[in-house]
């Protein structure tokens, strides 16, 4: 069982920058995917950001890549997003999640791609980010 809290979310004029952070707990002694979803109201909820825990590699999707950075700290209990040049159409609930027996993925891209494909394993609730114009 792995708990996930997000936090650091706000609001901020497009241009403007915020760092999410994501404390998690649990059962997170094996290598696994941490990842960033995004909802706008009346959208899918999708990944933005992954990071696979044995050897950090990442990936973003195209929509925040070269803006936003995942990261996850030494001690691999927080998780963070970096989002820089914040848009109006990046306004949406952030979510991390743990996807902890993430099959044969093995790299940030397998991440992402076992994210797309189904919902990981466990969720935090969320938090707001609102970019206005």
């Amino acid at each position: 069982h792995v708990q996930l809290v997000e936090s650091g979310g706000g609001s901020v004029k497009a241009g403007g920058s915020l760092r999410l952070s994501c404390a998690i707990s649990g059962d997170t002694t094996s290598n696994y995917c941490l990842d960033w979803f995004r909802q706008a109201p009346g959208k899918e909820r999708v990944p933005v950001a992954t990071i696979f825990t044995g050897g950090g590699e990442t990936f973003l999707d195209v929509s925040v890549e070269g803006r936003f950075t995942i990261s996850l700290d030494n001690d691999k209990n927080t998780l963070h997003l970096q989002m820089n040049d914040l848009q109006p159409e990046d306004t949406a609930m952030y979510y991390c999640s743990a996807d902890v027996n993430p099959g044969s993925a093995d790299s940030g891209l397998a991440c992402y791609i076992r994210a797309r494909l189904r919902d990981p394993d466990f969720w935090g609730r969320g938090t707001q980010v609102t970019v206005s114009s």
